[in-house]
């Protein structure tokens, strides 16, 4: 309506057509101004010479445009057939899939782009409006808005070509590709687009970004709105995503995960979330100074109050904050506060490290064994409230830098000890925290994130009080271990699954 206001005539094919008419809007059928009928199933339509000519004709192509009748075209509006959406159905065939690639739609925004010093390309309807403003102001598109719009469409086709390289490629039955790689892409063309600029990345002299995936929903962290506090750092999202992730881990009731340097320092459950603070915050009450505190209930106000009188923090993160958590932390404008709602849950990402010469690609690790996976293979089995304390200690293990241990009881965590060459030393450091912290591992649960390759970490466990012990197993001293534990009385269970975190 907008383009016919501005004197525009408009041209459409097919469904499109139809619609627009049914709306009232004069248009000119594409085939009505080619002269050459839709054919194929619509499949052939706009590649032809006077819609590419109306594309691509410059001001030096005047007189053959006129020879063969070609007019110009100024304004072009495609949205591509919806290949992203029909191959994310689980009953999508590859016949589906092969239907739903556009030729002509992206053909036409190509030649557009190329040309956009007279043609405005338009792929995103977001841009409808200052497309439109523009028009209805001046008559024509700015030659810098023209030059924005062919650089977000050649975005927008890469993407769409590397939707469609990835799809294919997981389905090309190929001898040469490397062994073990059935649930990998052959190909692989992600696109992240700028959406907020930091000030540094992890040091001050390094600059950073951080991107999103383009024309994908916002999720993780990218779905989050903050309610108030400076901009977000590089070192606060990669936080901040550590603590998300580890405190949606808990259903079970009011739960607090406070993280620094990308891995958790305290956790806990409690009856609400002040309890559930106080004891996360217990466990390392140094470490968790200048950290992020994440929550996985809306925060109340008698909790926001006791963290601002308690301690620095950088980030705070919760599904929701009560009018009076805002105004215990408005004194405090520093503080990011970020709401996170359903959509902000990590699900089933890839996750990417760069290396010297190639790029590292691998499933997020989102598996964690339940209780009736595990085994018990201890002369001891564990009791009903160890198993508890071994399935929070084990939910919390996976979250830790490798080499990883945790020690636990009742829902809080007691001492954690990470990022250790030796998985001995992370026992001790662990113990060494809570005892100055002044917590008992007395009765408590010990998780490691890999197995014991030796009876050494038992044995140091056994010495601080810890009763029970989780672990993947594997290693081939397991009897060896198994062994020590039986001696101490300890009851020890295998998940069978690993959780290296680098």
């Amino acid at each position: 309506r907008g383009l016919e206001a501005a004197g525009f005539r408009i041209l459409s094919t097919g469904g499109t057509a139809r619609q627009l008419r049914e709306a009232g809007i004069a248009v000119t059928g594409v085939s009505e101004d080619t002269g050459f009928p839709e054919i194929m199933d619509g499949r052939v339509k706009t590649v032809h010479p006077k819609i590419h000519g109306g594309l691509l004709g410059r001001a030096m192509d005047s007189e053959v445009m006129a020879e063969q009748g070609i007019t110009g075209i100024d304004v072009v509006a495609v949205n591509l057939y919806p290949f992203e959406q029909v191959t994310a159905r689980d009953d999508c065939t590859l016949e589906d899939a092969i239907e739903n690639i556009d030729i002509g739609g992206p053909a036409m925004v190509r030649a557009s782009a190329k040309n956009n010093a007279r043609v405005a390309i338009v792929t995103d309807p977001g841009d409808y409006d200052a497309v439109l403003a523009e028009l209805m102001a001046d008559g024509s598109v700015t030659a810098a808005t023209r030059f924005r719009l062919a650089a977000k469409a050649y975005a927008h086709t890469a993407r769409y070509d590397g939707l469609i390289a990835d799809y294919l490629a997981r389905r090309v039955e190929d001898s040469d590709a490397p062994a073990g790689a059935d649930e990998l892409p052959r190909v692989h063309t992600p696109q992240f687009e700028l959406r907020q600029a930091m000030r540094y990345g992890e040091n001050p002299h390094q600059q950073a970004g951080f991107y999103v995936p383009t024309g994908a929903e916002f999720s993780g962290l990218a779905a989050a709105e903050q309610l108030q506090g400076k901009a977000l750092s590089y070192n606060n999202i990669a936080d901040a995503d550590a603590a998300l992730e580890c405190v949606q881990q808990f259903d079970e009731g009011p739960a607090c995960v406070i993280v620094k340097h990308a891995n958790p320092c305290g956790a806990a459950l409690g009856n609400d979330l002040f309890e559930a603070y106080d004891r996360a915050h217990a466990t390392d009450p140094v470490s968790a100074f200048g950290g992020i505190i994440a929550f996985n209930e809306a925060l109340d106000g008698k909790t926001a109050a006791e963290i601002v009188s308690r301690q620095f923090v950088e980030v705070v993160i919760a599904p929701g904050f009560s009018a009076e958590a805002q105004v215990a932390f408005a004194p405090t404008q520093n503080v990011r506060l970020l709401t996170v709602g359903a959509n902000a849950a990590p699900g089933g990402r890839l996750n990417y490290h760069r290396v010297a010469g190639g790029l590292l690609i691998q499933q997020h690790d989102n598996r964690c064994v339940g209780r009736d996976e595990c085994r018990s293979v201890s002369a001891r089995a564990p009791e009903a409230a160890e198993w508890n304390d071994l399935m929070f200690a084990w939910k919390m293990v996976r979250m830790v830098k490798s080499n990883a241990i945790v020690y636990a009881a009742g829902g809080h965590t007691l001492g954690v000890g990470a990022g250790q060459m030796s998985r001995v030393d992370s026992s001790r450091i662990a113990a060494w925290k809570a005892g100055e912290a002044g917590l008992s591992l007395q009765g408590s649960a010990m998780a490691s994130d890999a197995f014991f390759p030796f009876r050494d970490s038992i044995d140091a466990a056994a010495e601080a009080g810890v009763k029970s012990i989780i672990q993947p197993g594997g290693s081939m001293r397991d009897d060896e271990v198994i062994a020590a534990a039986d001696e101490h009385g300890i009851a020890m269970v295998f998940t069978g699954m690993r959780h290296f975190r680098h």
